[in-house]
């Protein structure tokens, strides 16, 4: 089991490391505008459901395979940055509604933001070396079953994610509200998140292992 010292590290780091903006926060934030909350959320845990498949896969020795075999990092890469572009081409292809409307929800359904959340994370080679640089950091074999410490870790840093990822989405939501009270279509909102998917497909495409 793991120890309440080495919780209390693991938690201060985590915390940090959510705080600062970054690209999951980002997407959170866009698809909650464009969205509403509940989208948001729905991309949060599609997102944290991957953290705990990367987690899995470093406990299981995995995410090495990224470290010993360069091109299956870039196999990886590349198909994270293919599909981000292809979600980027959908919503700017998508038709003007309201935003955050019934209608804009009934042809995006939560199961379908969850599971595009899920592939964006697990598309992304970084967040694999990621785990695998952090919590082995925190992981003492003579504490118990590694995989277990590690599924621990995997659920503090998501439960710390959901708070701060939490506010995020709730302060996003309400810009959102108050683009609805405009009563009329917007493709702003519509543009920002095509931006955001374009943007982090460009970004993983350039990444290095580093």
């Amino acid at each position: 089991m793991v120890s309440l010292s080495t919780l209390a590290l693991f938690s201060g780091a985590c915390l940090a490391l959510t705080m600062t903006p970054g690209p999951d926060m980002l997407l959170i934030a866009s698809r909650s505008v464009s969205q509403g909350r509940s989208a948001g959320f729905a991309s949060l845990a599609g997102i944290q459901m991957g953290t705990y498949c990367h987690a899995m896969a470093a406990a299981f020795g995995l995410s090495r395979l990224f470290l010993a075999v360069p091109v299956a990092y870039d196999v990886v890469r590349f198909a994270g940055a293919a599909y981000l572009l292809y979600l980027a081409w959908k919503t700017f292809r998508a038709d003007s509604t309201v935003v955050a409307g019934v209608e804009f929800q009934a042809r995006h359904p939560i199961g379908r933001i969850f599971r595009q959340g899920l592939l964006t994370n697990l598309l992304n080679p970084k967040m694999a070396l990621f785990v695998l640089a952090l919590f082995p950091q925190f992981v003492r074999p003579q504490d118990g079953a590694v995989a277990l410490q590690i599924l621990i870790l995997a659920s503090v840093l998501n439960l710390i994610g959901l708070v701060v990822n939490g506010v995020v989405i709730l302060c996003a939501s309400q810009l959102s509200r108050r683009l609805m009270a405009r009563r009329r279509p917007s493709r702003l909102p519509q543009y920002v998140l095509g931006s955001v998917f374009a943007g982090l497909a460009f970004r993983l495409a350039v990444a290095s292992r580093r």
